[in-house]
């Protein structure tokens, strides 16, 4: 007896006897889910964690990964996980006080120092110049490909019309019994705008809540590019020359403040440069692309987002980003800011106040994962059949449906290789 179950950690195979070889010759409604031909000779088939393993009679080893599971959704009614073991945090923290009652100081590397990271600068670069390329490209698909937005909760889909499943946590959820209210989606809500404060001197007075509005607020992947080298003269940052000098948590030299220098004047159009690096306007400034350019566009944008997640990462491994517990806020810098605006769990005990921990590179850069639709005129997707759908980043299946090759790393997560059945035969999968 063959039970097929996507449901778990990849397509496992069942037997009711004990494990023997199984003969797929004759190929039933769910054969075709591993794409053997009729001439294949018989193999001998298990599964192991989630991983498709077939040994042939030359006993060569093939792992093909059918299925990955996204991780699971956080409960908002508890703090995030911090990415660093909290006991190496108390060790850390233990060092530097002894080192601070000895009188010594702490011995930093660039860029804990304040220094630039001279091998980092042409990442930074590099990043701008695909979020430029990313936000263009995207926002000429988005002429093309149907986006949908609910207006109560964060969920996006891509297709001709919403999906039918029942997942909508927004507050009037119960009303609609779990159903979403679809509305036309933007560019926004594919690529998440997370910003953070500029500031001129990371190391310089902290920004408190008195002081917020002194600060402008960009894209924190901006902000922390500005950080690690590019130079934008309408966000100008201080590049020091000497590092600072700390011990313990105080810092004990830091080459004085420095006055911040006037910004220049710029334009308030949609066609000004520092417009491209943000996603307001993007539909309205590029035009709807012609149709022999559309493959080759919608691959330029897929590979843009790649670069643009690797660089954030190995940016991110140096340079410190801060992300609050229990919200969404994210600050670039040694430390968080001082501005009350928390409203997230327990609010009320903290007076407002972000409780900050080391951010990961999906707080920074959200990839906002959607539901994979195989054909965006077919019929809408069902609750009964989920367990069968994949995901992936709406980037990602917008840049597929446009003609781009999916990533390697993408496909599993996607389910490409599992067939949706009849809502008869999902009744008979284990």
């Amino acid at each position: 007896m063959l039970l097929v179950s996507p449901a778990c950690r990849g397509v496992y195979l069942q037997t009711v006897d004990p494990p023997k070889p199984i003969d797929l010759s004759a190929r039933g409604s769910f054969a075709s889910c591993f794409q053997i031909p009729r001439s294949t000779p018989r193999r001998e088939c298990w599964m192991r964690l989630g991983t498709f393993v077939c040994i042939n009679q030359n006993k060569q080893r093939h792992v093909f990964t059918q299925n990955v599971d996204l991780p699971p959704m956080l409960p908002k009614n508890k703090k995030k996980p911090y990415p660093v073991p909290f006991k190496q945090i108390q060790e850390e923290a233990r060092k530097d006080k002894k080192l601070a009652q000895m009188g010594i100081e702490k011995q930093l590397d660039p860029p804990k120092n304040g220094l630039l990271v001279p091998n980092l600068v042409p990442v930074a670069s590099q990043v701008i110049d695909n979020w430029k390329l990313l936000i263009k490209g995207l926002a000429q698909l988005l002429h093309l490909v149907p986006v949908f937005a609910c207006s109560e909760c964060g969920a996006v889909h891509v297709a001709n019309s919403g999906h039918s499943i029942k997942d909508c946590n927004g507050p009037t959820s119960s009303q609609r019994r779990g159903s979403h209210s679809w509305v036309k989606g933007t560019i926004n809500d594919v690529l998440i705008p997370v910003e953070s404060y500029h500031m001129y001197d990371l190391f310089g007075r902290r920004i408190k809540h008195e002081t917020r509005f002194d600060y402008e607020r960009i894209p924190a992947l901006v902000e922390l590019c500005i950080q690690a080298g590019v130079d934008i003269p309408e966000y100008p940052c201080r590049r020091r020359t000497q590092p600072i000098r700390m011990m313990g948590k105080r810092v004990i030299e830091r080459g004085g403040y420095v006055r911040e220098p006037d910004k220049p004047q710029t334009s308030s159009s949609l066609s000004s440069p520092l417009a491209e690096l943000d996603t307001l306007g993007a539909c309205e400034r590029y035009p709807p692309p012609i149709p022999e350019d559309i493959p080759r566009i919608a691959q330029e944008t897929m590979d843009a987002y790649e670069k643009v997640r690797l660089g954030v990462t190995k940016l991110m491994r140096k340079y410190t980003v801060k992300a609050c517990g229990y919200c969404s806020e994210v600050h670039v810098g040694p430390w968080g800011h001082s501005v009350k605006l928390c409203g997230e769990f327990k609010h009320q005990w903290r007076d407002g106040k972000h409780g900050w921990q080391d951010a990961l590179v999906d707080e920074v850069f959200p990839p906002n994962y959607v539901w994979h639709v195989r054909d965006l005129k077919g019929n809408p997707l069902t609750g009964s059949l989920r367990r069968f759908y994949g995901k992936a980043p709406a980037l990602v299946e917008i840049c597929m449906h446009s003609g781009a090759r999916v990533p390697q790393r993408y496909k599993a997560m996607m389910r490409l290789d599992i067939i949706v059945p009849d809502s008869q035969e999902a009744d008979m999968v284990a």
